[in-house]
């Protein structure tokens, strides 16, 4: 299984001009999503984001690196590590593992490999976020894909990432990411991204993914 590398910024029509002459466009794709979470948000608190796109399933898992080294610092910390969880009994299992560790338990054995209401309403999964999104692609050196993304109700992020195997050398895809970002010219805009606090805006970043 893969595991993704990744790092949010802020667009502008200028970073589409600059893609358009220093990378590949590998298309522009329209998909919708919906996002669930407890009442109480008990996944996306945790940095687990459970969607439905175009009809299928997915669990976007963060994964944990420990404490970075000092030179490896700045770029952990503006990069983001996921694994990324289509199969939907593993999808359940997970989601139920996150919340009875929050909630005590739920009996949400009969709710396995039915229709999604009953596995839903058993877990008390709603859903709290619906939107429309135009994503366009492309490719740089060294296996680095910048998606830019605009929503139907306004927003734009970019994002660039690189997949590793699993226990793959993270640092690498790091360092990628980071002169990648160089090339974009988005350094400033990356570091006001982390520096933000408003819940809507890091909800959206996590979203857009």
């Amino acid at each position: 299984m893969s595991v993704e590398v990744e790092r949010k910024f802020l667009c502008s029509e200028d970073t589409l001009k600059i893609l358009e002459k220093i990378g590949v466009c590998i298309g522009q794709r329209e998909f919708q999503d919906q996002y669930f979470d407890s009442p109480g948000f008990e996944l996306t608190l945790r940095d687990f984001w459970l969607r439905k796109r175009k009809g299928c399933w997915e669990l976007k898992c963060p994964i944990s690196t420990g404490e970075p080294s000092e030179e490896q610092s700045l770029a952990a910390k503006l990069c983001t590590q996921y694994k990324e969880i289509t199969n939907l009994p593993e999808i359940q299992q997970r989601v139920k593992k996150v919340i009875k560790g929050t909630c005590g338990d739920r009996d949400t054995e009969t709710a396995s490999l039915q229709e999604d209401e009953l596995w839903l309403r058993q877990l008390n999964l709603v859903c709290f976020a619906e939107f429309t999104t135009v994503r366009r692609s492309f490719t740089l050196e060294e296996g680095v894909q910048i998606d830019l993304d605009q929503a139907d109700f306004g927003y734009h992020v970019g994002e660039i990432e690189v997949l590793i195997p699993e226990g793959g050398d993270v640092h690498s895809a790091q360092e990628k990411i980071r002169n990648a970002a160089q090339k974009l010219g988005e350094l400033m805009a990356f570091k006001l991204i982390m520096t933000l606090t408003s819940s809507t805006v890091v909800i959206c970043d996590m979203m857009f993914s």
